[in-house]
């Protein structure tokens, strides 16, 4: 992808002004915003929900998690996201979760869990199968929910219909003690933390996106979990994309740019119309 449009794509998740660019770049028609909706007791216990303006009584719900090295991240990004599922005729729900130095593991996965729950119970939601989706330490989140099933069976939400990676870590341990991560995990080698620990468990058919140009989590983190996956005899399917990097692969659902960056929307909607085909 040309340096020009890598630019674009990363604009709505860098700097203090991305909640505006994101703004900026998603169409006003075509779906409906319900904003900062508590699922829980806690500030930072929101979600914000995007419906198609037309929507079935059997819409697909999307529970996004957002990014941001566990430490960073909001819900206030991602209407470009909202509108991009809101066009296929899914519904997407993105909620925040605690983040470090707040918490550390597993309070952001608990909380996830929790909106989860909430969202099963919670009035004049679209009553279609959910779906996980991720992105880099929201994809972590997304697997350790589907794989690691303590956590959803404690909140008392059911299980995602399918889950969906995109340029998440799955398996990185030994975490270095130079930095922040053995905080936020609590040790640097603790296998309960780390997706690929249950990869041999019962689950949902899985899709793993990554870009090829990924500086951030190397793609062999999502071919690493696929690998164990199929081994153990789960669908999973895994698509890569040349020359996209860590940000590019998010961003590219925006609608402006749907045209020019790799097709990681329609991937996602094929894979749900399909999920246990690999």
């Amino acid at each position: 992808m040309k340096a020009s449009r890598r630019a674009l794509l990363a604009a709505p998740l860098a700097g203090c002004s991305s909640a505006r660019v994101a703004e900026a770049l998603t169409p006003d028609g075509g779906f409906v915003v319900r904003r900062d909706l508590a699922y829980g007791p806690l500030p930072r216990h929101r979600l914000d929900l995007y419906t198609p303006e037309v929507m079935r009584p059997d819409t697909k719900l999307i529970v996004f998690l957002h990014g941001g090295s566990w430490q960073t991240g909001s819900k206030d990004l991602y209407g470009f996201l909202g509108e991009a599922f809101a066009s296929r005729g899914l519904a997407t729900a993105v909620p925040n979760y605690r983040l470090f130095p707040e918490v550390r593991f597993p309070a952001f996965v608990q909380d996830s869990a929790l909106a989860m729950a909430w969202l099963d119970s919670a009035p004049d939601m679209p009553g279609g199968p959910r779906v996980l989706v991720g992105h880099s330490a929201g994809a972590h989140i997304a697997m350790m929910l589907t794989l690691d099933r303590q956590w959803l069976d404690a909140a008392g939400a059911a299980p995602p219909m399918a889950t969906v990676g995109i340029a998440g870590p799955y398996d990185f341990r030994p975490l270095s003690r130079v930095g922040f991560l053995a905080d936020v995990f609590g040790s640097t080698d603790r296998p309960e933390t780390q997706p690929i620990t249950f990869a041999d468990r019962p689950g949902p058919p899985l899709l793993l996106q990554h870009g090829l140009a990924d500086r951030v989590v190397a793609p062999e983190q999502s071919q690493i979990l696929a690998d164990r996956r199929r081994a153990a005899g789960y669908p999973v399917r895994v698509v890569t994309y040349a020359d996209v990097g860590h940000i590019d692969i998010i961003t590219a659902l925006a609608a402006p740019l749907r045209g020019i960056a790799p097709p990681v929307l329609g991937d996602i909607a094929a894979f749900l119309a399909s999920p246990a085909t690999p």
